[in-house]
């Protein structure tokens, strides 16, 4: 009788959760554990009075803001986030890895939250479509997705820390400013939140790349740091374009590119 063969490839083990090579996992874990929320727990329904005093632009000016918000977080809880899992080098640095990809799906479904308390499903299936024809938003969608799908480790996180840290700020800054306003104030306590989490991934994300950078040479140092400018000033000026064709129709496009031109200079 035959022998059965057996498979010895790939091997795979249990976590040694007791090995910890870079203390860094360990702390931005429990952070992240710590700062565990859900967009349940905020009070959303209190905003429909002051969204009710927003004027018809404002109120489609909000909507594709959020629909911009959930396109990026949509990209990054189920491609981004999870690229960077095959890199990681210890079960610690995978297991932050999953983490921030299913938070970046919470986000996701924060804004749904928003969207489902605040606006009837014919707006939102026009925020939708707008979403789909924006060509601004599609394109950075596109710069991000090619460097996801690519094969090269340190670029996938330097793309990764440009959304994390610059190119959701845009939609950010529409919230803060109703809420200075006393306007739409829980929506706001609710972006402070995913802000906060954003904040998090984008200094763990920039952390490795830096820890990856150290293990080259010179001139692949230099490779990736002309491909980070080149990518940064290509993000930076659609931002700008996207920015225009969300909030000239309000006066505010002056205002969130200086909040843009401060949010790219300090990375």
């Amino acid at each position: 009788m035959a022998e059965k063969l057996q498979v010895a490839e790939p091997r795979s083990g249990p976590s040694t959760g007791n090995r910890i090579q870079d203390e860094k996992d360990l702390e931005v874990w429990n952070r992240l554990v710590n700062n565990f929320w859900l967009p349940e727990k905020v009070p959303l329904s209190n905003d429909i009075q002051s969204w009710n005093t927003l004027t018809p632009d404002e109120q489609t000016l909000t909507m594709r803001v959020f629909t911009g918000l959930t396109l990026l977080d949509t990209i990054q809880g189920t491609v981004g986030a999870v690229s960077l899992i095959p890199d990681a080098i210890t079960p610690h640095e995978e297991a932050v890895y999953t983490n921030i990809a299913f938070m970046e799906s919470v986000h996701a479904k924060s804004y749904s939250s928003i969207f489902s308390t605040l606006c009837s499903t014919k707006e939102i299936d026009e925020a939708f479509r707008w979403s789909t024809e924006n060509e601004f938003l599609q394109k950075k969608a596109r710069i991000v997705m090619d460097y996801y799908r690519g094969d090269d480790p340190l670029k996938r996180k330097v793309a990764s820390t440009l959304l994390e840290s610059f190119l959701f700020y845009s939609g950010f800054y529409l919230p803060m400013h109703w809420s200075s306003r006393a306007k739409l104030t829980n929506t706001a306590d609710l972006i402070r939140l995913i802000i906060r989490d954003e904040a998090v991934h984008g200094y763990y994300i920039g952390y490795k790349f830096q820890r990856g950078l150290e293990q080259v040479d010179q001139a692949r140092r230099d490779e990736i740091k002309d491909y980070t400018f080149s990518l940064l000033y290509e993000l930076y000026d659609n931002e700008v374009h996207y920015t225009q064709s969300l909030y000239d129709s309000v006066g505010l496009s002056e205002d969130v590119k200086k909040f843009l031109h401060y949010n790219a200079t300090r990375r």
